[in-house]
């Protein structure tokens, strides 16, 4: 078994996607009006409109209804990743913080409220752990 994605359902989806375009600098692929795929290196975030939900199961899905999720990007320079999202995030949750675990976190939330973390290890064995 692969864990291949996350999707995320939206009312608005050109505004969600255009976000994380922005947040990344990964372009998205639309495969139709209603669902874009940003894919990295390690993983893909799905972004789908709620007009996809009934595809699934009517009413199984609801926008911005998120509140154990956390998103998360592995990023070179946190620090530096904080200054360019000026303009771009509106909701920080914190400042880039170090976590006792060895990651250097930002936390802030999408459009929708969904959280999202760009983080960069420093501690040696955080590094370790990601390392290439």
């Amino acid at each position: 078994m692969d864990f291949v994605s996350i999707r995320i359902i939206t009312g608005d989806i050109v505004r969600l996607v255009e976000f994380y375009e922005q947040a990344t600098g990964v372009r998205a692929v639309w495969s139709t009006e209603d669902f874009a795929e940003l894919t990295t290196p390690s993983a893909t975030l799905a972004i789908g409109s709620t007009r996809t939900v009934p595809l699934f199961a009517p009413g199984s899905s609801r926008p911005a209804a998120n509140h154990s999720v956390i998103l998360e990007f592995l990023v070179e320079d946190v620090d530096q990743v904080r200054q360019n999202l000026t303009g771009v995030v509106t909701d920080f949750v914190n400042e880039p913080t170090t976590m006792p675990w060895g990651n250097r976190s930002l936390l802030f939330r999408d459009p929708d409220g969904n959280l999202v973390n760009f983080f960069t290890p420093v501690t040696p064995a955080a590094i370790e752990k990601f390392a290439c």
